[in-house]
């Protein structure tokens, strides 16, 4: 094992450590959001400076919803991706999951943060999304 290995395993550890309740995360999950950093389970980091498309979650009260990609116009407008993704949250061990599934795959993903300007989510693959909220382009 390297060392960046274990200070992501440290990291992780952490920040799943820290006794938050993951119901408090769900109001933050609507939204646009862009990836901002990639930490893959090898230590390795990706930082993303462009992203020419972003992500838009919406949850119902019922605990389900979508995620979509759009392609952001500089007229302030979207190209929508016809492809969604069904999401239903769980609560499990006190941690929040989404569960994805389209007519293809199901996978899961653990919310470890969200808030109003940051989302931070772990795949199965132990690699960390770091997302930020989306903010249109003002070419005013």
């Amino acid at each position: 094992m390297n060392l960046k290995s274990i200070y992501l395993m440290i990291f992780a550890f952490v920040i799943l450590g820290c006794t938050k309740d993951s119901n408090t995360f769900i109001p933050h999950l609507n939204g646009y959001w862009e990836i901002e950093e990639v930490t893959l389970s090898n230590g390795n980091k990706k930082s993303y400076n462009y992203n020419d498309t972003v992500d838009y979650i919406e949850i119902t009260d019922s605990l389900t919803g979508f995620r979509t990609k759009l392609k952001p116009n500089f007229s302030g407008t979207y190209e929508t991706s016809t492809d969604k993704e069904r999401i239903d949250i769980k609560i499990e061990n006190d941690s929040l999951h989404l569960m994805y599934s389209t007519p293809y795959s199901n996978w899961k993903e653990t919310v470890l943060n969200a808030n109003k300007d940051q989302l931070l989510i772990i795949n199965t693959n132990k690699d960390m999304y770091l997302y930020k909220r989306y903010e249109p382009l003002n070419l005013e």
